[in-house]
């Protein structure tokens, strides 16, 4: 393993002087510093602790071995040690793959109703309770920045902020919905539908890393276009009198941020303005993604986010990830937040690809 001596000492040094940065209390004056530092030494430790136990392992064994002629429990003791430290070298190369920086923060979520009207509304907003369930299973909290409802009750669109509970990287908000973007295809018998027949519509998700500190993402008020306007209820019916809803539109990319949930206008911006800066960072570590042609793009988490990825079919209870190949006939229980295996199975082929991927270009 000599040939992994250079980068675990780089990171054994880097961990170290973060623990230094993070003991001196004048860091704190700068709590976005701090955060940043604190989601980095988040993301070596399982690294540094992994390594440190197969030091100590290989230690022990070569110990036990030299006693194992002597005494029979030292000689099991360094055959216990011989099959933990493979075991050891593995888990420490697994934690060597390249981790998205994204993976610790927190998310802003979206559903979309696509294709299929009200249908496709009602199905929307399935999702979006699916993921409220799923969040408060893991203990995570959750904010709706945003809502149109349908007139049947579902959603148009929606936006809500999820944030989790300060664990490492690996469990982070974002590490596990990332894969969520994309289009969802439902296949059921619409309560519209007076034939009993299936109808086949679909919701879009996208999924956005949150900012931090708003100074993280540099935005300039010239980039701004900004709109208001009335809000506006199910039907299109005005729900307010005065035109406090407000629509971002950020010139450089093009991206569009429109608020009316808030009876003031200031909310709404302030709201508009948040999922701007997610939508800015998911963009700019899209560039550099793209710019970076020997670094490898997971092949999970496409950036086509009009790629059909996930179908639940209510007939036969069924939901198949069409990424993945998983398939399981609980849709019933992954409708009520029971999501994880579906989420691993992403997680797993994700790791898979960067695993195999692992050396290459060195």
């Amino acid at each position: 393993m000599s040939e992994t001596n250079d980068p675990i000492q780089a990171i054994l040094d880097e961990y170290e002087q973060l623990q230094t940065r993070l003991s001196d209390p004048d860091v704190y004056s700068d709590q976005g510093m701090a955060r940043k530092l604190g989601r980095r030494s988040a993301e070596l430790r399982p690294i540094v602790e992994t390594h440190n136990k197969l030091v100590q392992a290989r230690e022990d064994h070569e110990a036990a071995a030299e006693m194992a002629e002597l005494d029979e429990e030292f000689a099991a003791e360094a055959k216990e040690l011989e099959a933990q430290i493979p075991e050891l070298e593995e888990k420490l190369r697994r934690l060597l793959i390249p981790r998205d920086p994204n993976d610790g923060r927190d998310a802003i979520l979206e559903v979309k109703g696509g294709e299929g009207g009200e249908e496709a509304a009602l199905f929307a907003g399935d999702l979006l309770r699916m993921y409220i369930r799923y969040a408060e299973n893991r203990g995570w909290k959750t904010e709706m920045l945003s809502a149109t409802e349908s007139d049947l009750g579902g959603y148009k669109d929606a936006q809500v902020a999820i944030k989790g509970t300060g664990s490492e990287p690996a469990e982070g908000v974002y590490a596990a919905l990332k894969f969520e973007g994309g289009v969802h295809r439902v296949q059921r018998v619409p309560v519209t539908e007076s034939q009993g027949r299936v109808h086949t519509s679909a919701a879009g998700v996208l999924v956005f890393p949150e900012v931090d500190e708003p100074e993280e993402i540099e935005i300039h008020d010239n980039d701004l276009k900004i709109d208001v306007y009335r809000s506006s209820g199910p039907g299109g019916q005005s729900v307010n009198t005065t035109d406090s809803a407000v629509r971002i539109t950020h010139l450089p990319t093009g991206i569009v941020v429109a608020m009316q949930n808030e009876k003031s206008q200031i909310q709404n911006r302030a709201a508009a303005m948040r999922v701007l800066r997610s939508r800015l960072l998911a963009h700019q570590q899209e560039q550099i993604e793209a710019e970076q042609a020997d670094q490898r793009r997971s092949q999970v988490r496409t950036m086509d986010r009009s790629e059909r990825i996930r179908t639940y079919n209510f007939p036969e209870n069924r939901i198949a990830d069409h990424r993945t190949g998983y398939k399981a006939y609980n849709l019933d229980a992954v409708l009520d937040g029971d999501l994880q295996a579906v989420i691993d199975s992403c997680i797993e082929m994700d790791e898979a690809e960067r695993l195999a991927h692992v050396g290459e270009g060195n």
